[in-house]
């Protein structure tokens, strides 16, 4: 075990939690209507605790346990056979599987941004906990676990270059978000502005610190590659929030405070798979894209395929995760087959399993709440509680 190495994973496992709560929790708040706040912080919340606890029973086993080259096995189910003195690599084994767990749960909290402000709470939790073990954790095991994507796999000695998630998490919670955002349909009223852009720029600025945990964290140690990693989040992040306010005005003729923050967002995203493979000057060319590119995604899922993505989880982590893993590529960091092949494979079985999950699990938890409970806010319908108390 390296003390200092455990030190920083302790330390970047916690950041990456705070991503998520209360993170990713004000960022999607602040954007949706009063009266659903509350009902996006429970979704954050709820789906936190029950991911941490499934991680635990099956899904750490799924993604890293020492199964197939596509299945993981239950051999690890509730940490079996590991205690604080088993390692991975310099790393006390439980800790790693704590870092690990953190993405397990901001992976299936970022499709939240889809559904909000309609969705049945009860699909929620069924739907997030099935998602995870049976989409996110073998799609884990494949680029991260030792699967048929990485190294030695399909595509050779070269395998798939994904650092922090470009796939892994940002595709497949991207996809995931566009299937549950078309299969549920638009919403009733879609032309209420954000109810708290501070809120928004609060998770933010929440979400952007917490990413220094998510990429830096991926080196698994604590060396100049860590170091570079957080270098190169922060400044694409810097770029992108900087391209998307300069498109917005181009187009707009004003720069708007949730549009600076939401190119942030896409900056990262952007920058997450490749954070570990490029250098300072090429992540300044993905943040500077990324504000574009994915302003202008956010343009063809509403207004052109005209689908009720909310809070453009797509358009932002779709498109963003997907553009960073191919710059992988371009930058010559990795090969064009391994990269465009694993978008290809991870794309379309996560459609295929998000499409036949949502119908199953619509069987027995419905999948939208009625007009008048859509009407009234999920605050007060679902949850029995308001925000804000507009009589004082």
């Amino acid at each position: 075990m390296n003390a200092a190495d455990t030190a920083w994973i302790i330390v970047a496992t916690a950041l990456v939690l705070f991503m998520t709560l209360p993170g990713l929790a004000l960022f999607y708040g602040g954007l949706v209507r009063a009266r659903n706040v509350l009902s996006v912080f429970m979704h954050c919340y709820a789906i936190a605790c029950l991911m941490s606890v499934l991680w635990f029973a099956f899904g750490y086993s799924i993604a890293f346990g020492e199964g197939t080259p596509y299945w993981g096995g239950l051999g690890k189910m509730f940490l079996s056979g590991i205690d604080s003195e088993t390692l991975s690599g310099s790393l006390p084994e439980v800790l790693f599987f704590a870092f690990q767990m953190t993405f397990a749960i901001i992976t299936p909290a970022l499709i939240v941004g889809a559904y909000v402000e309609r969705i049945g709470f009860g699909f929620v939790l069924l739907f997030s906990a099935l998602w995870m073990l049976l989409c996110y954790a073998p799609v884990t095991h494949w680029i991260w676990g030792g699967g048929f994507l990485a190294d030695g796999g399909i595509f050779g000695e070269t395998g798939v270059r994904d650092f922090a998630g470009g796939i892994v998490v940002h595709e497949t919670a991207g996809l995931a978000a566009l299937v549950l955002a078309v299969m549920l349909g638009a919403r009733k009223n879609q032309t209420t502005p954000p109810h708290n852009p501070g809120y928004v720029m609060i998770g933010a600025s929440m979400l952007w610190v917490g990413w220094f945990g998510f990429n830096g964290g991926s080196q698994l140690a604590a060396d100049g590659g860590a170091a570079m990693a957080l270098t190169v989040t922060h400044i694409s992040a810097a770029t992108a929030s900087l391209s998307w306010a300069l498109w917005e005005r181009v187009k707009f003729g004003k720069s708007s405070l949730v549009g600076l923050v939401t190119g942030t967002i896409a900056g990262l995203a952007s920058i997450t798979p490749a954070s570990g493979f490029v250098g300072p000057v090429e992540a300044l060319a993905i943040g500077a894209i990324a504000g574009v590119l994915c302003q202008e995604a956010v343009v063809l899922v509403r207004n052109v395929l005209k689908i009720d993505d909310t809070l453009d989880v797509f358009a932002v982590h779709g498109v963003g995760g997907i553009f960073g893993t191919i710059m992988i590529a371009a930058f010559g960091a990795g090969s064009w087959a391994a990269q465009l092949g694993s978008l290809a494979i991870v794309g379309v079985y996560t459609v295929v399993v998000s499409v036949v999950l949502a119908k199953l699990v619509g069987l027995v938890a419905p999948l939208r709440v009625d007009q008048e409970s859509e009407y009234n806010g999920l605050d007060i319908s679902v949850h029995g509680e308001r925000a804000y108390d507009h009589s004082s």
